[in-house]
Parts: C-alpha cells; structure tokens; sequence
C-alpha cells in the first residue's frame, strides 16, 4: 500500500534588513511603509499560506566602526507591525521573532497573549537568542550572558512564559455584559516561578486565549539549538538548501522528539526558501543569474569578502582577483551584529578554498561571492517549481517551506498564481482554510484549555 500524500505547508517572510532583496529592482517597494506588509500579507492569505514571518533586527549593523548601508533601512517593531496587520487577515498566521536574551517572561508572554486574543489565534513565537554583546549594548543586560548560557536562559524563558499563558483556564472566568470578566477564582492568573534566571510572582492579566499558547517556533542549527527545538518547539527553521542535508537535518531533529515524549508530527521542519519563476526552465535560470548580480553589487562583494579576511578591502577592485593577503584573525572583528560572521569560524581555511575556487574558474571576487554566496533554492518554470518542492517534501528533507522572495512586497505574487494552484491540482496543498487558528493550519494540537473548548468571550 502506498504512503499517503503529505500535506505541504507553506508561509512567507516579509524581508525586511535582507540581503536578499533587490533594493534597485524598478519593482521593489518600501520595507516600512504599512501599505507594503498589507500587500505582502494578503497575497500570502490569499494564497492560503500558514503564516507570515517577521524577523528581528535590533540593532543597525555596523562594518569597520560605520553603519553598513548596503541593505539597511531600519526595522518597525514586530508587534506594532503584527497587531495591525491581525486587522486586515482573517486566517493568516502572524509569526514574530522576539529576544529571550533582553527581554523579560512577563512583558512577551502578556504581548503574545494579546496578539492571539486581538487576531482570534493566529499568534506564534520565533524564540531566538542574542549571540553577542554588540546587539546587547541597546539593552540593560547587554552582553551579560555568556554564549553557553543563553540557551538556558531560553528554555527558562519560554517554561516561565508557558506557565504564564496556562495561569488562566476557562473554568475560572465568567463573562458579563455590563461589567466585563468577572473571576470565580481569585487565584486565576496567578503564578510563581522561582529559577536560575527568573525569580517572580504575580498575577498574569490576559485570559486564556484562542489557541491556549502561541505556536512556537526556533530557528537554532547548533546541537543546543536542535535540542530546545526538540524539547520545546512547534516548527524549526533549517537552512539545508539540498536534498540529501534536507534529509539529515530533518531525521536529526524528529529522531531527538522520542526522548521527550513527543512525536514526529509535534515538530514541523521549515527552511528558508528562495525562488525565481520563468515561463521556462532556461529562461528562470537566466532571470535567476540577474537576480544574484542584482543582489551582489561590487560594494557589497567586498564587504562580504571582509566578514572572512576581517580586513579593510576597500581599496581593492571587487571585478579583480582575491586578495594575496590571509584573513585577520588576532582582534575584534570587523563586522558587528551580522551572523554570517559566525559561519566562517576557520578564516583561513575558507580563504584557502575560495582562492582555489577563483583559480580554478577565474573568478573576480565578485564572481566567487555570487556563486558561493546564497543562492535562489527553487529555480524553473511553475510546474518544475511545484514538483520540486512535492518531493522535498514526500522525501522528508522538509514538511514545507517558508519563502523569501527578493522582491518586496509584491515578490510574492506570481508564486501565488503560478505555483500554487499546481499543488492544489496535485492534492498536496490546501484550497481553502479549515480551521481558524494557527495551530489548525499546522496540524498541531492545541494545549488544554481546562474545561473550556474555546477562549471566554466577553459581551
């Protein structure tokens, strides 16, 4: 008997202070404006996406002591931006990335349950932590914590937050017309928690809301991040881009659920995903190598060169060969608040292969950047972009994918009328929404809600 279909589950990333997007493209548009989340937004809704994600940036990134201006226009704050847009969806998931380095249990847990009372339970949580002291400076706390405890603070975070959201059950509230909610019980909404990190008691004022607790999402790929994923998470975030590392990480991080109690359909797998469509596969493979050109300037190829040779490469010509001097590796680093600084943690090595890379292919440092650097992960006409994305899928390299479009904000549009109405007709995608909550759309179970099926209405 044949397995049956897995369902595909999509969702987009509003861009924002990415590299990704073409700032020069005619057709790119404001990264603050609300008109362009709106727009964003509703096509994804309009598509029956599962959620739009909003990343974080707390900091302007900074290169050699100056603000580094090749992709950076400032970031509004991530629940102004979800609340509002919680008024213009009616189905579309809000997903948000907050700090559990700088910010406090109380403070997140009552914004997140007022997100999830406001957009009827859509609201879900992308825990993340700071990993330098850089970002930190913005904040009391700043850089206080080591790199290896931060990820215990995290998970006391979320536990301490998780006990707030489940202070209230539905049994313990009456709704009244005239004077709003009433308590049954005076200790509905009480909480104390008495941690390595958090020692605080109190009461939580927002009731129980639609889905009990947002969804929680993590998008960590080191052995501590894969762990709290297990441990904790609703979907994880991976960045394997290939088939064969989709699958890995994938059986990785679902073989780790057991030794928690949980199963493999408690924990969705989500890359980030890139895309250029064409009418046919030749031609979005042309449209895919303008893209990267557009994307990489000769500016930004030398600022990235500098994240590994921790150098001033100014004055050399990003359309000449690579430097014949070895990456920096005595001091501070030159780049602040990037975390791709993270991903060359042996400098020298990665110069090594880069210049035999630019040997063998005679590439200028422009060229090795465009083609070392990201490139787009689902390139091809429509129907070989729905196929591709149908077998990652069947194959379990992913349970979907969370796409990233380099034109804002209407980059997301011809995705929307081209590639989804194949996945439809194939059976693997939904056509309309089932249910009305986030944890709906993800197929994930909602926690308990004490004797209440849904969250106290006030009249």
């Amino acid at each position: 008997m044949s397995k049956p279909l897995k369902q595909i589950h999509l969702a987009a990333h509003f861009p924002g202070v990415n590299n990704t997007t073409v700032w020069s493209d005619p057709q790119a548009g404001s990264h603050i404006e609300f008109s362009s989340f709106v727009r964003f937004a509703q096509t994804a809704e309009r598509a029956k996406f599962d959620f739009l994600f909003l990343a974080e940036g707390l900091r302007l990134r900074e290169q050699g002591g100056e603000i580094y201006d090749l992709d950076v226009v400032g970031r509004p704050d991530t629940f102004t931006v979800l609340a509002a847009l919680a008024a213009v969806t009616e189905h579309l998931g809000l997903t948000g990335t907050i700090n559990s380095t700088f910010n406090e249990p109380y403070e997140v847990a009552r914004q997140f349950a007022s997100l999830d009372h406001l957009s009827d339970g859509r609201s879900a949580w992308n825990v993340v932590t700071s990993w330098d002291a850089f970002t930190g400076e913005n904040f009391r706390r700043g850089g206080f914590l080591p790199q290896t405890e931060r990820y215990s603070r995290a998970k006391e975070f979320l536990a301490t937050a998780n006990e707030l959201f489940d202070s209230w059950h539905g049994d313990e509230i009456l709704a009244d017309q005239a004077a709003g909610v009433f308590l049954r019980d005076a200790k509905a909404g009480s909480f104390v928690h008495e941690g390595q990190h958090f020692d605080i008691h109190g009461q939580f004022n927002v009731p129980r809301s639609p889905q009990g607790r947002p969804v929680v999402f993590q998008a960590g790929d080191s052995e501590e991040g894969r762990e709290f994923a297990a441990s904790s998470a609703d979907a994880i975030f991976s960045r394997y881009a290939t088939l064969k590392e989709g699958q890995a990480f994938y059986t990785d991080v679902k073989n780790r659920l057991a030794h928690y109690g949980r199963s493999h359909r408690d924990l969705l797998i989500l890359p980030a995903a890139t895309f250029v469509l064409g009418d046919t596969d030749a031609e979005a493979e042309e449209l895919a190598k303008q893209v990267r050109r557009q994307q990489v300037s000769g500016a930004t190829a030398l600022k990235h060169l500098e994240f590994v040779w921790n150098r001033d490469l100014s004055a050399y010509d990003p359309e000449g060969p690579l430097p014949d001097i070895d990456p920096d590796v005595s001091g501070d680093h030159i780049s602040q608040g990037r975390a791709q600084v993270r991903m060359y943690r042996d400098p020298l090595a990665t110069a090594r292969e880069w210049r035999e890379l630019a040997a063998a292919h005679n590439w200028s440092i422009r060229d090795l950047v465009i083609h070392t650097g990201n490139r787009q992960t689902f390139v091809g006409s429509p129907a070989t972009v729905a196929r591709t994305i149908n077998d990652f899928v069947q194959a379990d390299a992913s349970d979907g994918f969370i796409l990233v479009p380099h034109l804002t904000p209407g980059g997301l549009d011809p995705f929307a009328d081209k590639v989804v109405p194949l996945l439809q007709e194939q059976g693997v995608f939904r056509t309309d929404y089932e249910g009305t909550t986030l944890r709906d759309h993800l197929g994930l179970a909602h926690p308990d809600r004490g004797s209440a099926s849904t969250s106290p209405t006030v009249r």
